[in-house]
């Protein structure tokens, strides 16, 4: 019986994906050279110091860049490029309907824990959620199952009794190695990253009802 919803956020609640990687992307597209989406895809949905896209850049022009310079620059175009962008389609109803059905409410997201809590009270999100886990709660971020062990042992929940949430292949890997039925609704960026692992794949949450889809997850 499915008592608990457990959220990815980046990419899931926010598309915060596709700005950071247009961010960067133009920030190369100024030195002239290129970033593909094959090179990023492995950093979606782990953490932020996985991946050092300056190293990357540096190697592609073979020379090194003033970084005290570029460092701030893309990221007022990230956080501007964020600004943006409204919580993604079917959201709040969710957490609306989780809320009136009594579950528990969790997050699981390999970014800082600043950084998700300061975008879900921007956005008057925060108040819904019993647990979250972040990137500084663990040792390992996703594809690890640590976040979501993490997350199911915050809400007092086993791993049959959660429908994880997920948009990215790292975090639907991490989600099904912790045992939990995962559902993929990728964005405009990872809709083209394979997400075969999951259990449901939706476009989008407006799509199907969380009471349906908790019939889902029951049946399985």
């Amino acid at each position: 019986m499915i008592r608990a919803l457990i959220f990815d956020f980046d990419g899931l609640i926010l598309d915060t994906e596709g700005p950071v990687f247009q961010s960067w992307q133009e920030l190369f597209h100024e030195f002239g050279v290129d970033l593909t989406l094959e090179a990023w895809a492995d950093y979606i949905g782990r953490s932020e110091d996985s991946f050092d896209f300056l190293d990357r850049l540096e190697a592609q022009l073979g020379h090194p860049v003033d970084r005290a310079a570029i460092v701030p620059r893309r990221r007022r175009r990230e956080d501007e490029l964020i600004a943006m962008q409204p919580v993604l389609p079917g959201v709040r109803e969710y957490l609306d309907r989780a809320s009136q059905l009594g579950l528990k409410i969790g997050a699981a997201s390999s970014a800082s824990c600043a950084w998700v809590t300061g975008h879900l009270e921007r956005l008057e999100l925060w108040g819904y959620f019993d647990c979250i886990q972040a990137a500084d709660d663990v040792r390992c971020t996703k594809p690890n199952p640590e976040l979501y062990l993490q997350a199911l042992e915050g809400l007092g929940i086993k791993p049959a009794e959660a429908i994880a949430l997920e948009d990215s292949p790292n975090g639907v890997l991490a989600a099904r190695r912790a045992g939990l039925f995962c559902v993929a609704v990728p964005n405009r960026l990872t809709r083209q990253l394979p997400l075969d692992q999951a259990d449901l794949r939706l476009d989008s949450l407006a799509d199907l009802s969380l009471d349906q889809m908790i019939a889902i997850a029951d049946q399985t």
